[in-house]
């Protein structure tokens, strides 16, 4: 199997599965518990059919959105366009101060406050694994490293693995090989709040967005507190095993706070119908994370440009046969629940 043999993100998968250590490929692929939530957060999209509509005359179509004040190219927040920079809330006060510093110098357009991950999650695969970040090589897991020698080399040749955010503020920034669970439980402030997150705020001047909001409560809050966009996440289903999946709670979201913040849909997204659905319902653009890592994983670079250019063409072919020639076209009318 090759890049050219990838037609979609479960084709990359497949790739990224062949090429990768299994601990760090279960990293990547894995969740918390029994995965439950993982498998809904995808599932959930098969339960909204779409209504396409025809004579509609679309010899081209424009799928160009406005996020964080900047334009995009099409409603996929992956690609070139506005710089999102995700803050996680550490016990070290200047720590965070400075990541923001940086945020601003670096001319990043957005802050997004990560609030799902007080605590990390269980996350099983990992704890058989034994997986850590940088990778620790034990006689459990040896065997499947030195299965990948393409992967270990690319390690052991490159640049020294290091967290440069968190290098000159905690001994936890260095090298030092540590789950991604013992990271979150030990390093973030579980003491984060609403009066805390509204402080943040307050010391951001530019677009500021909550990712992790699943609830109608919170995201009244999140507006209310000054945010000017929500992230409708559960964390790709790596946190609370059993919570609702994005795209089951994106209508009631959109209905209480559509017209007061951005809302953009987070999770379970492997094609451009999925993208065109959550527009339906009313999110201003979409974001995944495992739909472009297991390109990256599987040919780096061109992987994540071929798995952009098939879900934008999917993005574009969708809408043609939806009869939408723009993204204010689709609406709630084109969907029909189950």
């Amino acid at each position: 199997m090759k890049l050219t043999d990838c037609h979609n993100i479960d084709d990359f998968r497949a790739l990224a599965k062949r090429r990768l250590p299994w601990p760090v490929f279960d990293y990547i692929d894995g969740a918390a518990d029994d995965e439950v939530t993982r498998r809904r957060n995808r599932a959930a999209f098969d339960d909204c059919d779409l209504i396409p509509r025809v004579l509609a005359g679309v010899e081209s179509v424009d799928m160009k959105t406005t996020l964080f004040g900047r334009e995009m190219a099409m409603p996929l927040f992956l690609t070139s366009g506005p710089k999102l920079f995700q803050l996680y809330v550490h016990h070290d006060e200047g720590l965070n101060q400075a990541m923001l510093d940086a945020a601003r110098d670096a001319k990043f357009d957005a802050v997004a406050l990560t609030v799902d991950t007080i605590v990390g999650g269980n996350r099983e695969r990992c704890l058989r694994s034994g997986f850590t970040s940088p990778p620790r090589f034990t006689a459990g897991n040896m065997l499947s490293y030195a299965a990948k020698p393409g992967w270990g080399l690319n390690y052991m040749l490159r640049e020294k693995f290091s967290l440069p955010n968190l290098a000159t503020h905690v001994s936890e920034g260095s090298s030092v090989p540590k789950s991604v669970a013992e990271y979150f439980t030990s390093m973030l402030d579980q003491s984060l709040d609403w009066k805390r997150a509204e402080a943040i705020r307050k010391k951001w001047d530019g677009p500021f967005c909550l990712k992790g909001i699943v609830a109608v409560e919170d995201a009244k809050r999140a507006a209310d507190i000054g945010a000017t966009a929500i992230m409708v996440s559960n964390h790709g289903g790596r946190q609370l095993d059993g919570s609702i999946a994005p795209f089951d709670a994106l209508a009631d979201i959109v209905d209480a706070v559509g017209d007061r913040v951005e809302v953009i849909c987070d999770g379970g997204i492997t094609r451009g119908t999925h993208v065109l659905k959550a527009l339906s319902v009313g999110a201003k653009a979409c974001s995944g994370g495992r739909l472009y890592l297991y390109a990256l994983a599987a040919a780096g670079e061109d992987g994540v440009a071929r798995a952009i250019a098939l879900l934008r063409a999917e993005m574009e072919r969708g809408m043609k046969l939806m009869g939408a020639k723009t993204i204010a076209d689709l609406g709630p009318h084109n969907l029909r629940w189950r």
